[in-house]
């Protein structure tokens, strides 16, 4: 039996938020645990339910999502969200990419990709639409290479963070240790100029260091 996913859905508009509630509960390996109207509710659901996976509008009162993000963040490093939202300026696919989404969604987007990305994002890997992939690689400078290049060791992790692995899966493909793999992606990370996995991926993607 598959594991249950716990997720909290954020959306200020009660009629997106109830449909959105009503689709995800067609899976049987869903569950929506709570429901929240605006950004300090996000965080102090979030808090209080621990959600495996937040599905969060980017505009919001009190708070809008890519702050409540930061907010979630730095109390929960770990923690998994997916953008879904209206907005596909560039400008807001980079704050929320840079804010640590690992995932983003434009509304409307069919329900298969809604489910797709809650069950990828779930077991660790990162999701984006082609749309919003295209937006963010515009942002991403190409002349600027790495300071230093890649070892091949280095090469293959990417290759296997691009195909939504997680460190436990990678770890067990390349048979070394989770910590080992750890290393490695700290290592990318930096060499690439980049704050999380999702960035990484598309700038290795920029650059032509992996195929999607």
């Amino acid at each position: 039996m598959a594991e249950t996913i716990r997720i909290l859905v954020a959306d200020d508009h009660p009629v997106v938020r109830d449909g959105l509630i009503a689709i995800l509960g067609t899976q049987p390996d869903f569950e929506v645990i709570g429901r929240a109207g605006n950004g300090l509710e996000v965080i102090e659901l979030a808090e209080t339910l621990q959600p495996d996976v937040i599905l969060l509008d980017l505009e919001m009162p009190e708070m809008d999502g890519v702050a409540a993000l930061r907010r979630l963040r730095a109390a929960r490093p770990q923690i998994r969200v997916i953008a879904f939202t209206a907005f596909d300026t560039d400008e807001r696919i980079v704050g929320a990419v840079q804010a640590g989404v690992q995932g983003y969604l434009l509304k409307g987007a069919p329900r298969e990709e809604i489910f797709n990305a809650v069950r990828v994002v779930f077991a660790g890997g990162s999701l984006l639409q082609p749309v919003v992939a295209s937006r963010l690689l515009r942002q991403v400078q190409p002349e600027n290479p790495p300071a230093e290049p890649l070892t091949p060791r280095e090469q293959t992790v990417l290759q296997l963070l691009a195909q939504g692995l997680q460190n436990k899966e990678i770890a067990a493909e390349l048979v070394i240790t989770e910590r080992t793999v750890k290393f490695y992606v700290s290592a990318i990370l930096g060499k690439l100029g980049a704050g999380n996995r999702t960035e990484a991926v598309t700038i290795a993607v920029q650059k032509g260091l992996v195929r999607l």
